[in-house]
Parts: structure tokens; sequence; C-alpha cells
């Protein structure tokens, strides 16, 4: 099975990403130069490119090569962050990320990126990709570094939907274990279940409850499960992909990115605190710069959207060249690695286990 680490085992051919250029806080001048960055290292990458046609004109015409490898579609709209996803559900068509959404749709491109409005991507992607049969509630994955060999660990759902009942968590362990199979090249991920305590009695009733379907679908679904774990296992080695509901993980993910911030600062503070520590920075320099890139939240960024008819990978709004290119390759690699179909297989035998259980139940009461 091909790993996303290794896309060279993959078919041949272009692989086209539609972009929107609109969305990121930094404009559409970070977004031309992240996905300049990546077309040069990734020379079987073309773009379609979402936004005011004049203005993204002049900044790909100052990258070399990028001409020819990017056609620009006119978006004169623009999702805002402050945009309520209601209001874009209703007045968004001619916005750069409904005509990213739509290339994707169309099957001009294999996957959608976006720096843009999180609520309204999903909004956006549910009506105009729909949602695959058998799915409730779409989830949004991310890759979490961690002490496993693989690097990273998958979480999800990181913000999506902030409910999710039982069922939902089956599917979220279903989609993970696609995701880290087939990202990770992982042939059986483990799965773990977060809550407040690894004891089976702790938690809310539908944690318990999915507890049980998750442990007893594990053999179908192709993963083993290692029951509950806790915030300290996110990053740990206990489990390759962690299952929560959106609120939940969503609360985690900003919490471990403004603790990388954190250390960062630290360091620099300790670093420059005498002039023996700062010579004793330069003889760790080396160590330093590998530590920084280990923990840098712009060279993991880039979180998936679960469950729909194509695939979409949402960067963070604030990310940079740098962040952008690594939401690129991302969706590079997904692309390469054929993971629509094997998820929408995954998700098909989920909602098969999810029947099954839920008929299983109404028979027990019955």
């Amino acid at each position: 099975m091909t790993s996303l680490k290794d896309h060279s085992k993959a078919g041949s051919g272009r692989v086209v990403i539609s972009v929107d250029a609109m969305g990121g806080d930094r404009g559409p001048a970070a977004v031309v130069a992240g996905i300049s960055h990546s077309a040069r290292k990734n020379p079987e990458l073309d773009f379609i490119l979402h936004g005011p046609e004049d203005q993204l004109s002049k900044l790909v015409r100052k990258r070399r090569g990028l001409s020819e490898r990017c056609t620009i579609r006119h978006a004169e709209g623009v999702v805002n962050m402050d945009d309520k996803p209601s209001q874009v559900m209703r007045h968004g068509k001619g916005t750069s990320m409904w005509s990213a959404l739509e290339s994707v749709r169309d099957g001009e491109a294999t996957v959608a990126v976006s720096c843009g409005n999180t609520g309204a991507l999903m909004a956006l992607s549910m009506i105009r990709l729909r949602k695959l049969p058998g799915v409730n509630r779409p989830a949004i994955a991310v890759l979490w570094p961690s002490r496993n060999p693989q690097d990273f660990n998958v979480m999800l759902d990181v913000g999506a939907d902030i409910r999710a009942d039982a069922e939902d968590l089956l599917q979220y362990a279903m989609m993970g274990a696609s995701y880290a199979r087939n990202g990770l090249d992982l042939a059986r991920p483990r799965i773990g279940l977060l809550n407040v305590g690894t004891e089976e009695h702790k938690g809310r009733a539908e944690l318990k409850q999915a507890h049980d379907l998750i442990e007893a679908h594990a053999e179908e679904g192709g993963f083993d499960f290692v029951g509950f774990v806790e915030g300290g296992d996110i990053p740990g080695t206990r489990c390759d992909v962690i299952v929560t509901d959106g609120f939940t993980g969503n609360v985690a993910l900003k919490t471990g990115e403004g603790t990388a911030s954190l250390i960062g600062d630290l360091l620099k503070e300790a670093f420059a605190y005498s002039p023996l520590s700062r010579f004793a920075s330069l003889l760790a320099l080396t160590s330093m710069r590998r530590l920084k890139k280990r923990i840098d939240p712009r060279r993991v960024n880039g979180g998936v959207f679960l469950g729909l008819n194509g695939t979409v990978v949402k960067s963070h709004g604030s990310a940079d060249p740098t962040g952008i290119s690594a939401a690129v390759k991302l969706a590079f690699e997904l692309a390469r690695s054929g993971f629509g179909d094997r998820l929408a297989a995954r998700v098909a035998s989920a909602a098969e286990l999810a029947q099954d259980a839920a008929g299983q139940k109404d028979k027990k009461h019955a």
C-alpha cells in the first residue's frame, strides 16, 4: 500500500490542485509564494488558482515558470474570517472558496486547498461536494507530531462539528484508520478514544457506547482498538489515531499550537539571557534548528475534511508561504495515493457496521 511519504510509487500523470487564493490572513501573495515553492519541488503538480484575475495574474507572473502550470479562475467575491457559515451558504456563489470547491466537484482538480473561514469552508463543502453515503457528520483530521516511529499521529475530529454520538465516533475511527493506513503507511493502525481517564467506567454515556462499538468492529475495520486514552497520549506511543468530538479536538489542537509557540519563545529568552547562554546557543544551533523544525506547526499545516465526495485540505488562516506549501504538499500526496476512493470504500464499510449496530440495539430493546 502506498504511503503519502513515498508518492513516487503511485500512478503517473499530472496532479491538479484547486487553490482558494483569497481566504488567508496574509492575502494572495503568500498563497502564490507557497504554491510556487511547491511547484518547484513537484514537477508533476499543476494548479487552478481562484480569485480576482487581474490581481492574481500579476503575482503569478513574478514567479518563474508558474504561469505555465497555473490556470487562473476569476472569482470576484471573498469569504471573510468573520462571515457566518449560514450567510456564506446563501450568498457564497461567486467567491473564490466556492469556485475552488466547484473545480473538485466538476472533476477538474483532485483536491481543494483553502486558508479561509473553517465553518464556511465546511458548510460550502457539504453543499457543493455532498457527504459520502452513510456519513452523518464529516470530520477534520490533522497530523499531530508524536513519539511514534512514523513521527505523527492522526487526530479527528478537530472542529468540523462540536457534537458526536457513538455512531459518529465509530465512523471517525474508520476514517481515521483509513487516513493512517494511506497517509502514514500503517497496515493496522491502533485507535484510541479520547476520554478523561483510561478506566472503562469513566466518561459520558456516548463515550462508553462508542467504546463498545469501536471495540466490537475493530476486526472488520482492520485496526486495533486500545480503548480509552488521555490527553497525554495524543503525542505519545500508545496509539496511532485519536478519536474525539470536534469541541474537544479543537481545544486540544489550539492548546498544542499555543504550547509549541510558547516553548519556542521560552527557549529564545533562555539563550538570550547572558553572554554565556548566547555562546551556548551557537553550540546548540544545529540541534535547535532540528527541534524548531520538529515542532513548527507550519510544517504539518493542513487539516483534511473526511466524509465528503471530494478531498478538501484546510490550511491555517494565518499560514505563511511555508505553511501554504505544506498544505499543498499534503493535498498532492493525498491525490497521488488515491486517498479519496479508498476513504469512500472505508466509509461505506463503516456505514454498514453502524447500521448493523443500530439494528442489534433496536432488537435488544424490543
